[in-house]
């Protein structure tokens, strides 16, 4: 589901966290839907577990480190 300040990922069945919109993209990002779309499928990488137990994604350090091992 995209907001206007993010996404949220679903990472297994029932379980999902927040891709902020400053971590879609190295370049800035006006509107995460223009970006990613209900469906897609993405890599992310868990950056945190707040204290309430909410996921803090990066699409972006994925991508980092998919194009950091080729």
């Amino acid at each position: 589901m995209c907001l206007d300040f993010g996404a949220f990922v679903e990472i297994s069945p029932g379980k999902e966290g927040l891709v902020h919109v400053s971590e879609m993209k190295e370049e800035r990002v006006d509107k995460p839907s223009d970006v990613v779309k209900e469906g897609d499928h993405v890599a992310v990488k868990l950056l945190a577990i707040d204290d309430r137990g909410r996921l803090v994604l990066s699409m972006k350090a994925a991508q980092r480190e998919l194009s950091n091992k080729k």
